[in-house]
This record gives structure tokens, C-alpha cells and sequence, in this order.
């Protein structure tokens, strides 16, 4: 049996609300006992985060769940021929930010959208691995055959658990115990880089008639949790002893006293080996693909701060890997990082941007701190 050759021949991305400035985050996020944040300007001039999205009113209503975000990012897709998201065989919806535990988030998503019909659903979860592990059963699926046209998306709804009302039972038990009433900055961090919004993709086992195509050549990814301890997590803690332990040792007091649902970083850990470990597996394919930087036109890297950036092309280069930066296309200081969503938004843009020309290649890193996984994949323009 030969393998079908697979492209993606849409792209769109939904941003809920106006964007949100540096100095307005505290408007929406509110402060945590009742005081700015000391940390915050530290964080945002290292990550290089100028403006991102929340689904968040002032007065902390969420505007969009998480499945309608992705559902409007599906929708603008079809937005010139709704009716054609009837030939869709299979939708993969990727997010590590559900709007609940159960049921699955793909099938809340095509719950919002009914206009879709009966299809096979499913819904990879993580962190932001999660959106590209989605585009590779898709992939994979209209590759082998069992489907012929196929929905992927990448979103995130993560401001709702960054407000400060998630932290005020941790703060008022630390002010009754005469403790400093800050929460560690391994909560902190992340309140400052992370945004929400969706992306999609439509796949098909023929390109576009018209204009371009993204081919899809390749996706390999790697996991290094075998080696490497949690280093951001959420519903879960790490006690004093660096012992790793889900929401299910805690009592329900617990979840609150100590903030156990809030997401956190371990950023010492994040530091040390995000990079380098990114570096030793992209060695590892180029090697193994016989590829060299001339093969690649375009490098889109996700990357959670712009302090990594200088960091992934020394690395690279000393690896004897280096891309230029002029390959390099980023959007994290206009959009933040929005976990799954994030690889969409990139490779929308240079979609949609006219400057794409057939023949050239787009090289697409995704890594995962969580436990410390990554997600590869080249893209040809046909």
C-alpha cells in the first residue's frame, strides 16, 4: 500500500479580545494581596512579552471557554465556504488548559461545533507538545489512509488561573502563620508569560489547486522525562523534599491553602536543560535525515521568553546546527506564549503572509518543559 502524501492547505488563528498591554496585566490578573507584583517587570524584560490575549474581562469573566476558542479558530477556516467542513473525516484538538477534567477537551470542542457532523475526535493532552501531537495523528491518519481531510487545532484558556483570587486562601494562610504573605516565584513566573488564544489547520491528502501548500515531511518528537524530573506542572506539588505528587494526595483544604491547581515552574530546573536537551535531539535529526542549516528557509522555534533565543543558537551552533537568525520567525512579543496555540500562530502568519514561494522549508521546533519533551517537523511549500 503507498502512503498518501499529506498537506496543509488552511491555517487561522482566533485572539480573543484587544491585546493587552504590559502595564495592564495587573487591570485583568489583579494583585496578589492586594499589592503590585515585585517580580513582574523582572519577568517581562527578560521574556520580551509586549502585548497578549486573555479571555478575561476586567472583572475576571471569562469571555470564551476553551472550546470556543478553538471552535472559532475551526470556524475561520470555512469562513469562505462553511459548508465545507462537512467533508472533514477527523478532527485532533490539542490544549494543556481543558475547561474541565472530563469529558475529553475534543470533544467539547466539536460539541461547539456542531455544524461538523459525526466524525472521529481526539484530543492529545500535556503541555505545549500538545497541539503538535495533534497534527501528527492527523497526519498519520490521512498518511495510512483512514481519512482524507482532516481538523487540527493548538488552543489555550490559562488567564482565569492566573488571577489572584486563585492564590488569596495560600496568601491569607501564609499571613496567618507570620510568613511572607508573597507566593513562590515558581508561581509567579508564569503569570507573567502565558496568554490565551486558538489555531487551526486543515489537512488534506491533495494540495491546494490554487495558490500554495504546506507538505508535511516529517514530525518526530522525543521525550526525556526517562531522565528528567517535573519542572512545570499543575494540579500537582513538589514537597520539601522534591517528592512529586498529583492533586489526589491533597485534601480539598489543601487545594486551596497551597494554591495546588495554580501552574507552576521549576525555573532553575528550566534554565539548566531546556536548550541543551533540544540541541543533543535536533543533532540527532539532522544527522540522522542527512540535513544540513542550507535545508531549512525557515526556522520557527515556539519559545516561552526571548531570553532563550541567543541561548537555542549558540547550542545549535555549536552542534554545527546554527540558523541564522534571518530564518528565524518569532510572534512571541506581539501574541505571548500561548502553549499549544503557539506553533499554529507562527506558521499561520508565513501562510498568509504571500511571501512563501514552492520548494522552500520550514523547519518547526516545539519543546515541552513539563517533563521535558519536544516536537519536530519539516514543511515543504508546494
Amino acid at each position: 500500500m503507498s502512503l498518501s502524501p499529506v498537506y496543509i492547505t488552511r491555517t487561522s488563528m482566533f485572539l480573543p479580545n484587544d491585546p493587552i498591554l504590559n502595564d495592564e496585566m495587573e487591570a485583568y490578573l489583579g494583585f496578589i494581596n492586594g499589592k503590585p507584583s515585585k517580580a513582574r517587570k523582572i519577568v517581562l524584560r527578560n521574556n520580551g512579552i509586549e502585548t497578549r490575549y486573555y479571555a478575561l474581562t476586567k472583572d475576571g469573566h471569562i469571555t470564551h471557554t476553551n472550546a470556543e476558542l478553538a471552535a472559532k479558530a475551526v470556524r475561520e477556516l470555512f469562513k469562505d465556504d462553511p459548508s465545507a467542513i462537512k467533508s472533514v473525516d477527523l478532527m485532533a484538538s490539542g490544549t494543556s488548559s481543558p475547561d474541565q477534567v472530563m469529558p475529553s477537551h475534543g470533544v467539547m470542542v466539536h460539541g461547539a461545533l456542531p455544524e461538523l457532523g459525526d466524525v472521529e475526535v481526539v484530543s492529545p493532552s500535556g503541555n505545549c507538545c500538545a497541539g503538535i501531537h495533534a497534527l501528527k495523528y492527523a497526519y498519520l491518519a490521512i498518511k495510512a489512509g483512514d481519512a482524507h481531510q482532516a481538523i487540527t487545532t493548538g488552543s489555550e484558556l490559562i488567564s482565569p488561573l492566573m488571577r489572584a483570587e486563585v492564590f488569596a486562601e495560600e496568601v491569607q494562610h501564609l499571613i496567618e502563620l507570620d510568613e511572607n504573605p508573597y507566593i513562590a516565584f515558581k508561581k509567579e513566573f508564569l503569570r507573567w508569560m502565558l496568554s490565551d488564544g486558538a489555531g487551526a489547520f486543515l489537512l488534506s491528502d491533495k494540495p491546494n489547486q490554487e495558490g500554495i501548500s504546506l507538505r508535511i515531511d516529517w514530525i518526530d518528537g522525543v521525550s526525556y522525562a526517562g531522565e528528567m524530573e517535573p519542572c512545570m506542572y499543575m494540579g500537582s506539588e513538589k514537597d520539601s523534599e522534591g517528592n512529586f505528587k498529583g492533586f489526589k494526595h491533597y485534601t480539598p483544604t489543601e487545594h486551596l491553602s497551597q494554591s495546588i491547581f495554580s501552574i507552576k515552574q521549576d525555573v532553575e530546573l528550566l534554565s539548566g536543560h531546556i536548550v541543551p536537551l533540544a540541541g543533543r535531539k535536533i543533532k540527532e535529526i539532522f544527522e540522522r535525515r542527512g540535513l544540513t542549516v542550507d535545508d531549512v528557509d525557515y526556522f520557527l522555534p515556539h519559545i516561552s521568553s526571548m531570553f532563550f533565543k541567543s541561548k537555542i543558537f549558540e547550542v545549535m551552533e555549536q552542534l554545527g546546527e546554527g540558523i541564522p537568525y534571518e530564518k528565524w520567525h518569532l510572534n512571541l512579543s506581539r501574541l505571548g506564549n500561548v502553549g499549544a496555540a503557539s506553533i499554529y500562530f507562527m506558521v499561520h502568519e508565513l501562510f498568509q503572509a504571500g511571501n512563501l514561494q514552492k520548494g522552500q522549508r520550514l523547519l518547526l521546533l516545539v519543546p515541552e518543559s513539563a517533563r521535558f519533551s519536544y516536537m519536530f517537523a519539516m514543511l515543504t511549500v508546494v
